[in-house]
């Protein structure tokens, strides 16, 4: 499967799951600041990836939880180097660049893009 038939049918799940336009599903969209998704969605959207791939994604691998509830990982608001190591590791599949720069917990949202499930995706399919 292509990279590009991935995204289209990346794009056609988050558009059933989140009842955005086709066009508002871009790559670089954010789930949460562009196309309204919240916290409950993502489960939503996990289960509906796994049966449109068939894939298995284990909890907490697409979109890492308990990063933020580790002190060792996040001080004064800010993702530490241990904390980007980690996010770095457990993210492979997201463009880390521009978050890199300002650590800011606040924009870690904007990390879940709709690229970032295309590359998460590609991957799974590909090991």
């Amino acid at each position: 499967m292509t990279e590009t038939e991935v995204f289209a049918k990346v794009q056609e799940t988050l558009v059933d799951a989140l009842g955005v336009d086709d066009d508002e599903v871009t790559p670089q969209a954010t789930l949460t600041g562009d196309l309204g998704a919240e916290s409950i969605d993502f489960l939503d959207i996990v289960f509906r990836l796994e049966k449109a791939f068939n894939i298995k994604i284990p909890r907490g691998e697409l979109f890492p939880d308990n990063i933020l509830n580790n002190p060792e990982f996040v001080q004064n608001g800010r993702l530490t180097d241990a904390g980007l190591k980690e996010l770095r590791q457990r993210m492979p599949h997201a463009d880390l660049t521009e978050f890199e720069k300002n650590p800011d917990i606040n924009k870690m949202a904007d990390l879940f893009k709709v690229q970032t499930i295309v590359n998460y995706i590609v991957g799974k399919l590909a090991a």
